[in-house]
């Protein structure tokens, strides 16, 4: 989906198409306080100016997504706001709208389904498809069936799609920012070396900020440069598994099957702070914070039918160093306040002296509810009935 978090605030606010816009920072109260202000008129009616500009926001916030006319002053997803400002001051900035964004991810998500069935989910607005056996879906190499997909989302929530077609998911996944937004790219396997090698090392997906710098060490820049080296030779300085992988992805070369059903492994809901907060000077803050975490969390078991019996935390400091505890619990649960109190009993094993900038919380070993079996719990279990109160006052 194009800039799909930034195109769902659009539909709300039409207005602002064409503008520098950012999606991030804090919670959501923006919508509020433009009513009460033009009490009496629609959304579609406040005018643009009347929105918070990203040269205003204080915070530590990140950018979720940005509009494509943000994006051209250097605006990207995962830069801090603060930085961001610097470059786009002029951009409107609005906070995420979770779960307006997960409506209409349901939504074009089932679309797709209806045309191709053979979807792999990857995310809230990501999908991989095999339309190999779809009828007439070989037609134009793909084109056809790529343009019926973006027009049959448009025409039913307003959104806009790019499609990259290709042998593999591999090369479809490069394909598909070829020619955002709203663009269909195919690339057949003859087409690599000239429109797969040209690309920056990192356009495959797969090597990381970490890779790259030690590609650039050895004076490999572009995936041609990776795929013009022997095959030992990257095996030599990566490893047996990446050192292969890196040389056939490099090529082009991807067998990964498109998967229709995959069970999740966790699920996990996490926030940073606007300002770094102290276990005790902050505490009712932070507890307030906890407990709305575990009922995310616990909404999300719930909503999607799994239960788990691991809960961990997770803490970032100031100094960006990172803690993470866990326990397992002696049965399945989606259960808010039992989430809550083993978290809690978490808390106490890690250093709160320190101030914080991000908590989050995670429920892991997952089973469908209805078909969890009983497993021993690995060790200290706690009970649901235990209520020893953590140190953020639970």
């Amino acid at each position: 989906m194009d800039a799909f978090f930034a195109s769902v605030e659009l539909l709300r606010y039409p207005q602002l198409k064409g503008l520098p816009v950012v999606i991030g920072g804090g919670r959501r109260k923006v919508d509020e306080l433009l009513q009460e202000r033009y009490a009496g008129l629609s959304r579609a009616q406040i005018p643009p100016q009347a929105f918070p500009l990203l040269k205003d926001y204080v915070g530590r916030g990140v950018i979720t997504t940005a509009t494509y006319p943000a994006r051209r002053f250097g605006v990207g997803s995962a830069m801090g706001m603060m930085k961001a400002a610097k470059l786009c001051p002029q951009a409107i900035v609005l906070p995420v709208d979770f779960e307006e964004v997960r409506r209409y991810s349901r939504a074009f998500k089932s679309i797709i389904r209806e045309i191709a069935p053979v979807v792999e989910d990857r995310g809230v607005d990501e999908v991989y498809i095999d339309f190999t056996d779809v009828p007439g879906g070989q037609r134009e190499g793909g084109r056809v069936l790529a343009r019926l997909i973006q027009k049959s989302i448009f025409d039913a929530t307003g959104l806009t799609c790019s499609i990259g077609v290709a042998p593999n998911k591999l090369v479809a996944k490069m394909a598909s920012e070829f020619e955002k937004p709203n663009g269909i790219s195919i690339v057949h396997d003859e087409d690599v070396q000239t429109r797969i090698w040209p690309l920056p090392v990192r356009k495959i997906n797969g090597i990381g900020p970490k890779s790259e710098v030690k590609l650039a060490k050895l004076h490999l820049h572009t995936i041609g440069d990776i795929a013009k080296q022997d095959r030992a030779w990257l095996v030599d300085n990566f490893g047996q598994s990446y050192g292969a992988w890196m040389h056939d992805a490099a090529w082009g070369r991807d067998d990964r099957p498109v998967v229709t059903q995959s069970e999740p492994v966790s699920m996990s809901r996490e926030t940073t702070f606007e300002r770094d907060l102290h276990a005790v000077r902050d505490r009712a803050e932070l507890g307030a914070i906890f407990t709305e975490l575990c009922e995310h969390v616990a909404d999300d078991l719930q909503r999607k039918g799994y239960v788990g019996r691991t809960i961990g935390i997770k803490l970032r400091y100031d100094d960006f160093k990172t803690a993470t505890r866990d326990l397992t619990i002696d049965h399945y649960t989606d259960d808010a306040k039992t989430i809550r109190r083993a978290a809690g009993q978490c808390l106490k094993r890690v250093d709160l002296k320190r101030r914080l900038r991000l908590l989050g919380v995670r429920v892991g070993k997952l089973a469908k509810k209805g078909e969890e079996a009983y497993e021993a719990p690995a060790a200290a279990p706690l009970r649901a009935e235990e209520s020893t109160p953590d140190l953020f006052g639970g």
